[in-house]
């Protein structure tokens, strides 16, 4: 298969040149751990004190990482994407909440990130996390089969009425809809609230995705049992997969706690199981629908191939590649160059809120084995190509 992901003209179309030395200097910095260390620590103090480094976060590494404060300042980097036929999933990135107050907060601008979709070709999917609707440890609970309280019985009902009220939107309004993945220990109440949403919203096709983190050993099985549910009961199954997010936090979990950890022994393990992941959806696309989050050029010539293979059209709406904005330009413009279906998931919210999710995207860069030296690889042989060229 012809090797597209090394066109950085593609890649860095729509970057201005100081746009493309903001990103050098942020992935120089993200590339020392220390540095991110103690820029995590001085930001967190700076808040706290409530010092004026807004500004210079929203012009660094917010502008880079997110579309904007709000959904409607979002929508420069929306259209400006989808010129080049790149489609936006807007994500509000607000996180760590825990009470009633935020939690109705986050179902309207759910809600409302849903009309925006619906009314832009350009936002094919919504978006949103268990989390954001009801506290974390009712999940726990939940999902550990825990008798809950009469006042926690309340406030599960509430948020699975909040669940049920931004599914029953997606599909009233046939806009696709993400529910995203988190940790294991609250995952299973997230899962079976998924399934019953596909249960009853995906009876025609895939409205509502939940989300396999694949560095767990157990989502491959876990996709074939819902399979066999979908194919007994008669409904689409939405999903979208990744590698995953938490690894650190769930090996220490089940370090201190004494079980097994859901994670897989190594990233090579975690890269096969992925892709199984990949080839056990399309061998199924009968009843199923992908949305492949990925930012491995391997995986997605992988499914690139099975799809030319199968004689999938590239613009099949069953299959969707996706990618963080910021990061792994190089795959998103080079694959809707070539026709296929690609989204970048575009965080947005007020800029001291967003600042938890900023921290991630640098933690999880530097973590990451050949994230950041590839993206600064990329970045330096575009800038050069570009003083060759003037």
């Amino acid at each position: 298969m012809e090797k597209i992901f090394n066109n950085t003209k593609n890649a860095f179309e729509l970057k201005s040149d100081l746009e493309l030395d903001r990103a050098y200097f942020l992935f120089k910095m993200i590339a020392n751990p220390t540095l991110v260390s103690v820029g995590t620590k001085f930001t967190n103090f700076a808040l706290k004190l409530n010092l004026p480094v807004e500004g210079i976060i929203r012009k660094t590494i917010f502008d880079h990482f997110c579309g904007g404060v709000s959904e409607t300042d979002c929508l420069k980097v929306v259209d400006q994407m989808y010129t080049k036929g790149v489609s936006s999933v807007l994500d509000y990135s607000v996180e760590g909440k825990a009470e009633e107050k935020q939690f109705d907060s986050t179902l309207e601008m759910t809600l409302r990130t849903i009309d925006f979709a619906q009314q832009r070709q350009a936002i094919p999917y919504a978006v949103f996390k268990p989390t954001g609707v009801g506290r974390h440890e009712l999940y726990e609970k939940v999902g550990a089969k825990v008798a809950l309280t009469e006042s926690e019985t309340a406030e599960w009902n509430r948020t699975v009425a909040r669940f049920e009220s931004i599914c029953k939107a997606a599909y009233e309004k046939d806009v696709m809809l993400l529910i995203d993945a988190e940790e294991t220990w609250m995952q299973d109440a997230a899962d079976d609230l998924c399934e019953e949403m596909m249960r009853r919203y995906n009876k025609e096709k895939a409205i509502i995705y939940n989300t396999a983190q694949f560095y767990r050993w157990d989502r491959l099985d876990y996709l074939k049992n819902l399979q066999a549910k979908a194919k007994a009961e008669g409904f689409h199954i939405g999903m979208k997969i990744v590698r995953g997010a938490y690894m650190e936090k769930e090996n220490l979990r089940a370090e201190q706690m004494g079980y097994k950890s859901p994670i897989c022994v190594s990233k090579q393990a975690t890269d096969d199981n992925f892709d199984a992941g990949v080839q056990y959806m399309m061998d199924n696309l009968d009843c199923m629908a992908i949305f492949a989050g990925t930012h491995n050029e391997n995986s997605s010539y992988m499914l690139m191939r099975i799809m030319q293979e199968k004689q999938v059209d590239k613009n099949d709406n069953r299959v969707w590649f996706g990618q963080l904005y910021g990061m792994s330009d190089n795959i998103s413009y080079n694959l809707s160059k070539h026709g296929y279906n690609i989204a970048k998931y575009l965080p947005f919210g007020p800029v001291k809120e967003v600042i938890p999710y900023l921290i991630r995207r640098a933690q999880e860069n530097t973590s990451v084995a050949g994230q950041t030296s590839r993206e600064l690889n990329l970045i330096t042989t575009e800038r050069k190509r570009r003083k060759e060229n003037k």
